[in-house]
C-alpha cells in the first residue's frame, strides 16, 4: 500500500467552503445569464420524503460497486480507500453531515439547477430537456475524475438525479437524495466498513489483480 498523505488541516471546513462556493457560483452565473438556478426549489415534506426514498437505488449501486468482484469495481474500491477515505478519516459525524448537505445544495444548484435547467430553457422543447439532462450528467461525471469507472458511475448517478428533478419539478428532491447518499456512503466507508488492511476486501482486490496479471502471460 502506498503511504497515505495526511489530509490538509481543517479539511472539513475547507471542503464545506468549497461546496458552498459552488452554490454561489451557480447563483452568480445564473444572474449573469439571466437564469435562476434555484427557481424550482421549494420546501415540501412530500418531495423531501421522495428524495429520501430515492437514495435507495443509489445506495444499491454503491453496495454493488463495493461487493462485486468485477475488476473495474475492485480497482475503484481500492482507489477510493487509498485516496478518498483517508481525506475524511478525521471528520466527525457532524462534519460529514455538513459537507454532505452543502455538497447536495451546491452541486445540485450548479449541475442540475444551472447547467441542466439553463440548457433546457435555452434550447427549448423536448430536445432541450434531453440535452440539458445529458450535459448536466456528463459534467457531473467529469467533476469527479477519480477514475474512468468513477466517472461513468457518477455520470449515471447524475442522470438519475436529473431525472428526479425533471419528474418532481422541485430541486429539493435531488438535493435531498444527493446529500443523504453522500452522508450514508461516507459514514459506511469511514465508520462501518473494515479497513482493507485487515481483511477480505484488500485480498479480493489482490486476487483479482493477480488473476489479471496471470492472464496476460
Amino acid at each position: 500500500m502506498e503511504d497515505e498523505l495526511p489530509p490538509p488541516e481543517n479539511f472539513a471546513l475547507l471542503a464545506t467552503i468549497f461546496e458552498a462556493f459552488l452554490a454561489f457560483l451557480a447563483v452568480g452565473l445564473g444572474w449573469l445569464f439571466g437564469y435562476a438556478p434555484a427557481a424550482t426549489f421549494r420546501l415540501d415534506g412530500v418531495d423531501a420524503a421522495w428524495g429520501l426514498a430515492a437514495t435507495v437505488p443509489a445506495l444499491a449501486l454503491f453496495w454493488v460497486c463495493l461487493k462485486c468482484p468485477w475488476a473495474p469495481f475492485a480497482r475503484l474500491t481500492h482507489i477510493v480507500e487509498e485516496r478518498l477515505v483517508p481525506m475524511f478519516r478525521q471528520c466527525r459525524l457532524l462534519e460529514i453531515a455538513a459537507i454532505s448537505l452543502v455538497a447536495g445544495i451546491g452541486e445540485e444548484l450548479l449541475f442540475r439547477g444551472l447547467l441542466q435547467g439553463g440548457l433546457a430553457q435555452w434550447i427549448g422543447g423536448s430536445v432541450g430537456v434531453w440535452v440539458g439532462l445529458a450535459a448536466g450528467s456528463l459534467a457531473f461525471g467529469l467533476a469527479h475524475p477519480l477514475s474512468f469507472t468513477y466517472f461513468a458511475i457518477t455520470s449515471l448517478i447524475g442522470l438519475y438525479l436529473g431525472w428526479l428533478w425533471n419528474s418532481s419539478e422541485n430541486l429539493l428532491v435531488p438535493i435531498t437524495t444527493h446529500a443523504v447518499y453522500d452522508f450514508l456512503a461516507l459514514v459506511y466507508l469511514l465508520k462501518v466498513r473494515r479497513p482493507t488492511a485487515d481483511g477480505d476486501d484488500q485480498s479480493d482486490y489482490s486476487d483479482q489483480e493477480g488473476r489479471e496479471k496471470n492472464a496476460k502471460y
